[in-house]
């Protein structure tokens, strides 16, 4: 629940498939913390900017809270509280917010509630939020991700763990009161496994799924139909044994190589580890 700063410059640039650098060596973070999420802001002395954003958070167990900004525009080497983490609860998830979006949260278990974000009033960076959406079990199920909705026209992506995947249009959720149980976004099975991602994406985006195991595919979102919120999607990867998805990233379309796959230096790896199956999902044409 602490939240730092530091400047995208000061970030070292590294290669695909370099290591990176530890996150310690970056940010003043705590040895057994983790980096839930993460925002990309500008100007944090501009009044006009800070005053009319919000950063809303939401936690495993469903709780959601909104902070203006401003209140974030001071930064310190040290750290700050963000949000009151309640017992046997974790942040999961941070967006920056206009005051006008609206926010989506998904469970594991195949729900998703679709809400106004004047829904949940403002508040200070020590409270611990209100009851974002209803868990089916307490014990089981959590919340995976979260999304804040400014463009209408997009639609609504979701991943299950098997590597199975699908696209609906955002009218497929009715808007309801924060708080509630939701609807069904994917059917869940034994087959799809159980949700791990849901994101806003739109013909202009391409996505990047990469697997616990390290193997990574891209795919042009536009090669994915639009289907109905209670299907169960088609397979946008092949899993190998008990391989399951470990990340799925929204990235900018890239006009120069569109949709080459993460240049697998072996073709043969390419068809093993990282194929569209469904004959419109694979990749587009170079």
């Amino acid at each position: 629940g602490k939240c730092f700063w530091m400047r995208v410059y000061e970030i070292p640039e590294g290669a695909k498939t370099s290591k990176g650098r530890a996150i310690q060596n970056l940010i003043n973070i705590e040895q057994d913390d983790k980096v839930m999420a993460f925002i990309c802001t500008q100007d944090l002395k501009d009044e006009d900017y800070i005053n009319n954003h919000y950063v809303i958070m939401a936690t495993k167990k469903g709780q959601v809270k909104k902070t203006s900004l401003e209140q974030y525009s001071r930064p310190r080497t040290n750290g700050i509280n963000a949000i009151t983490i309640r017992e046997d609860d974790t942040l999961l998830e941070a967006k920056l917010t206009t005051g006008e979006s609206q926010v989506m949260l998904a469970l594991k278990s195949g729900k998703a509630i679709r809400f106004e974000e004047a829904k949940t009033r403002p508040m200070g960076r020590n409270a611990s939020g209100v009851r974002g959406i209803r868990l089916q079990d307490e014990k089981t199920d959590e919340v995976i991700g979260m999304i804040a909705v400014d463009d209408m026209e997009s639609n609504i992506l979701v991943v299950s763990e098997n590597g199975y995947g699908k696209r609906s249009s955002l009218e497929d959720y009715r808007i309801t009161n924060r708080g509630g149980k939701g609807v069904k976004t994917i059917s869940i099975t034994e087959k799809t496994g159980n949700l791990v991602s849901i994101k806003n994406v739109t013909d202009e985006d391409d996505l990047m799924i990469i697997n616990k195991s390290g193997i990574a595919i891209r795919m042009a979102v536009a090669d994915l139909r639009v289907m109905g919120r209670a299907t169960q999607g088609v397979k946008l990867i092949n899993l190998k044994g008990s391989d399951s998805i470990a990340a799925v990233a929204k990235v900018m379309k890239d006009d120069e190589d569109e949709a080459v796959d993460i240049e697998i230096t072996d073709s043969q790896d390419a068809n093993e580890n990282g194929t569209a199956i469904d004959n419109n999902e694979t990749e587009t044409e170079n």
